[in-house]
């Protein structure tokens, strides 16, 4: 089996700057050896990020897949697979870790792309998340998509034990040292998955726009979209997640929707974003206002779904992924997907 040629002149250049101590199999790098350049990806062509990273108008967005088994995961990532979808996204909290569960689902499926919505930065350094998105791309036919955030204070400090200081700093370098990690591989001639931000502030959104193939809003609304699309210009992926209840019922919708928020009213970021939205102080209250839930949360039917799914196209997003939200995030929605997807699917 042939070599890559970049993989082949890596080595070679890497040999000569290691040390090799035989007794204890250890290799010492010289701390001032060059970073080399970013590998090219590989053929130039015509085609924009947005149809190279093939997300699909809809996708699912869910954080549901942690309660499950990982054979059952990847079971349910196989029924949404079929059912059309274009792209699955989930979190990084405080259930399974990024890349594994990403291998996991993208095992399981054959056409769908999966994606990180988002990858904490903190969680590992920017060498192993280059490496771990670029092996995973590789091995399932490029149709893995990194999602990069930088979480929030309570996750970083009280969680992992970190220092949230200057976030957007953080994430600067961190993309930049994404871009300069040294990567020898057999793959390391094949394309980067594309790389989408979680920015919502303007300073985030620029780090976005210099070093990022896009953005990955969350809670946000059709304004807010347009915002972000105005912010990145017309070449850079816009995927949104957008929560969704599906009910006819008021009560049911904006109980499910309260209580989606709870968590993040309290949160530095998001507040910070809805303000800038438009919103004031009593929509922040513990759950919001109804007036934000509504705002952010759409609920109906298919079509009353189908509608803000519109919205948010409409307003500058390449991709929306609809979280439906059900009595606990823990709750798988099976039904909601399956009802949800012959109207969806053709957004």
């Amino acid at each position: 089996m042939a070599v890559p040629e970049a993989f082949a002149v890596g080595i070679a250049d890497w040999g000569k700057d290691v040390l090799v101590e035989a007794a204890y199999g250890l290799q010492c790098l010289d701390e001032q050896q060059p970073v080399p350049p970013p590998i090219d990806s590989g053929e130039s062509n015509s085609m924009t990020v947005v149809e190279e990273a093939g997300l699909g108008r809809v996708g699912i967005w869910t954080a549901s897949l942690d309660a499950v088994p990982p054979a059952a995961a990847g079971q349910i990532a196989a029924e949404l697979e079929a059912q059309g979808w274009g792209t699955l996204w989930f979190g990084e909290a405080y259930g399974r870790e990024a890349f594994t569960q990403a291998g996991l689902l993208l095992a399981a499926t054959g056409r769908m792309r999966v994606a990180t919505g988002i990858a904490n930065i903190w969680a590992r350094d920017a060498v192993a998340a280059n490496a771990a998105s670029r092996t995973l791309a590789a091995a399932h036919g490029g149709r893995f998509v990194l999602g990069l955030g930088v979480s929030h204070r309570p996750l970083v400090e009280r969680v992992r034990g970190g220092s949230y200081a200057k976030p957007v700093a953080a994430m600067r370098e961190y993309l930049t040292a994404m871009a300069g990690a040294t990567f020898y591989a057999a793959e390391a001639d094949q394309p980067r998955p594309p790389v989408l931000v979680a920015a919502l502030g303007p300073r985030m959104l620029e780090v976005t726009r210099e070093l990022a193939d896009g953005s990955h809003p969350y809670l946000v609304t059709p304004a807010q979209t347009a915002e972000v699309r105005a912010a990145l210009g017309p070449d850079k992926l816009v995927a949104v997640e957008m929560g969704a209840v599906l009910t006819s019922d008021r009560e049911t919708a904006m109980r499910r929707a309260h209580a989606h928020l709870d968590i993040y009213t309290g949160l530095p970021n998001y507040r910070n974003n809805w303000l800038r939205g438009g919103f004031d102080e009593t929509d922040l209250i513990r759950g919001g206002s109804d007036r934000l839930a509504e705002a952010l949360i759409a609920w109906g039917d298919e079509a009353a779904i189908l509608s803000r799914v519109r919205e948010h196209l409409a307003a500058g997003a390449d991709h929306v992924c609809v979280q439906a939200l059900m009595e606990s995030p823990l709750d798988v929605p099976t039904e909601a997907w399956r009802e949800l997807a012959p109207a969806l699917v053709v957004a």
